[in-house]
């Protein structure tokens, strides 16, 4: 793990670090024909809707309060979801920031005609802020990755951080350089 310093909450006092193991959690839902798009699988919107639950719950339980979803930094869709697969959507904290957290995300399907093991049918990385009762920004603790699994996904997602701020970044000047320009967006 990195040398991380420990945040500091409203009242000056240091936030112990939390396990990896500490947040983590499982969300499982069978899927039924109301959720089934035009082709008669899952709707991905579904899917994405059950990876947001799952990865709220755990930012709220690693913050210790409310978290709200700032991006989705990526979702994949690796396979078709069926009526009847009961779906498990496993999410944890990968990283933290000041007052955010990466959590990931994988979504598993137990087809309802196999006895076969669950698949992996997608994955996902959202960023979660963590907020006070008036909304504003609150402090979060570290996450503390235990195993180098967890170690990995640390590493992976201050490179996903840094990506993604470049990428805010570039956006931004190439609007202020077309404004400059005298174009309208």
């Amino acid at each position: 793990m990195t040398d991380q310093v420990s945040p500091v909450d409203a009242d000056g006092m240091d936030i112990p670090g939390k396990a990896t193991s500490a947040s983590r959690t499982t969300l499982s839902h069978i899927m039924t024909h109301n959720d089934t798009n035009l082709l008669g699988t899952v709707h991905g919107g579904v899917i994405m809707k059950l990876v947001d639950d799952a990865a709220g719950a755990v930012a709220g339980r690693h913050s210790g309060g409310p978290a709200v979803t700032a991006s989705m930094d990526e979702m994949a869709f690796l396979e078709p979801v069926s009526v009847g697969d009961l779906v498990h959507v496993k999410a944890q904290v990968n990283w933290t920031g000041r007052t955010s957290m990466e959590v990931g995300v994988r979504v598993l399907a137990e087809r309802w005609n196999e006895s076969a093991p669950p698949t992996q049918v997608g994955s996902a990385y959202l960023v979660f802020a963590a907020v006070d009762a008036d909304g504003k920004p609150r402090r979060v603790p570290p996450v503390l990755p235990e195993t180098e699994r967890d170690k990995r996904r640390y590493q992976e997602a201050q490179i996903r951080r840094t990506h993604r701020l470049a990428r805010r970044k570039e956006i931004k000047e190439l609007r202020e350089k077309r404004a400059a320009q005298g174009y309208e967006d």
